[in-house]
């Protein structure tokens, strides 16, 4: 499991993390342990809204295709 002691609303270092809220994302191995200042900053996390990354990118990627600065994006559909 990886751990992180940096609370992500504020950025600063938890320092008691016997004491401190926190939580676990993911399983095995690739599970992170994230640590919160405070119950407050872990339920602002928790609030914030989930979006499917490669939903978000495709929409972000489709809204820009026909772009002139898109740069590599539309590399392949310009020079095939």
């Amino acid at each position: 499991m990886r751990i992180s002691t940096l609370d992500p609303m504020t950025l600063n270092d938890v320092t008691d993390l016997d004491n401190a809220p926190y939580i676990i994302d993911g399983e095995g191995p690739n599970a992170l342990k994230i640590y919160f200042e405070n119950e407050a900053n872990k339920s602002g996390y928790l609030a914030i809204p989930l979006h499917t990354a490669n939903a978000t990118l495709s929409a972000a990627y489709a809204k820009v295709a026909d772009s002139d600065i898109t740069g590599t994006i539309n590399w392949d559909h310009h020079f095939r």
